[in-house]
């Protein structure tokens, strides 16, 4: 009986000596920089990991949207803020590896400035149209583009929507005139109104929509079929043969970056991510819940990075 008291005795007082959460210093509130409006992709997803995050950490995020055209601008502040723990932002396919060849030149560099600490998702990205388009077919939709070229307007909700988009006219053999939104959903906006014809968004952005027949769509840009829109073909079932992308989502931090700081972000990032409640979420809303190493991170990013500069270059895709 003594030999269990003492036992009972020293869990006790191990439980007390150590920390409840594992903080960072100063203990103030975490940034998010969010480069892009309230409600898109990107926003929802952040929002959802915060709650669980905030647990764990024992410290308060704040979501801080920055939207611009294809993130530049809150992917900047990122980059350049002060690398103590007390700032993060959620990076994509768009703001952390197509920019990088996109533009000729960018006030950050995507490898050297940000220190990646885990993917939270990857989805497709649904070709949708406005109902007014008079197609309903994949084979329409070229065929009306080279009867009409340069005349249809794409709403551009990021870079990796531009890129997706662009990649797809080239293969159907027709031109199309881009038109740049600051996220999502003033895309989703101009889409419905009718002031865009085309765009690729997230099964998120368009789901609704499609219920309520505001939006039509054709297919999806990813490999696989998504569960939110499960008789959705693929483009590639449609006849676009080895087309097939991906949009992700992730958190950053900036360089130089403390690893002990890292460290704790990214293991409450990952209790988040590993709750049923937010991977059936994420799974609800069309996404992949994502959720590696920051080393296994860093190095699909670089791979991401050199991936998308390949076919852009190769694409003929005119830079920024």
């Amino acid at each position: 009986m003594r030999l269990i008291t003492d036992f009972a005795l020293l869990a006790i007082a191990i439980c007390l000596c150590a920390p409840a959460h594992a903080q960072i210093a100063p203990k103030r509130p975490i940034r998010s920089i969010v480069a892009s409006p309230p409600g898109g992709p990107s926003d929802v997803q952040m929002r959802l990991l915060v709650p669980r995050m905030n647990e764990v950490l024992g410290q308060t995020i704040v979501v801080d949207n920055r939207p611009s055209n294809n993130g530049v601008v809150g992917s900047e502040l990122c980059a350049h803020a002060a690398p103590d723990g007390l700032t993060i932002c959620v990076g994509n396919s768009g703001t952390h590896a197509i920019n990088a060849t996109l533009y000729r030149k960018l006030p950050y560099d995507i490898i050297r400035d940000f220190q990646p600490i885990s993917m939270i998702s990857t989805t497709g990205l649904v070709l949708a149209l406005n109902p007014k388009v008079p197609v309903g077919s994949l084979q329409d939709l070229a065929a009306l583009g080279k009867k009409q070229p340069g005349k249809l307007n794409v709403g551009i909700p990021g870079a990796t929507g531009q890129f997706v988009g662009d990649a797809l006219w080239k293969r159907l053999g027709i031109s199309m005139n881009n038109v740049n939104f600051k996220g999502s959903a003033p895309t989703e906006i101009s889409l419905i109104s009718g002031e865009v014809d085309v765009a690729m968004l997230t099964p998120l952005a368009t789901v609704q929509h499609l219920k309520s027949g505001r939006m039509k769509a054709i297919g999806i840009s990813s490999s696989k079929r998504v569960a939110l829109l499960p008789d959705l073909p693929t483009i590639s079932e449609l006849g676009v043969q080895g087309y097939a992308f991906e949009f992700w989502n992730g958190i950053f931090a900036p360089a130089r970056t403390p690893p002990s700081a890292i460290k704790t972000i990214h293991h409450a990032m990952l209790q988040a991510l590993q709750t049923s409640e937010v991977r059936e979420r994420l799974t609800q809303l069309g996404f992949t819940p994502g959720g590696q190493s920051s080393e296994d991170y860093a190095r699909f990013v670089k791979e991401e990075v050199q991936k998308y500069r390949e076919q852009i270059i190769a694409s003929g895709v005119t830079l920024l």
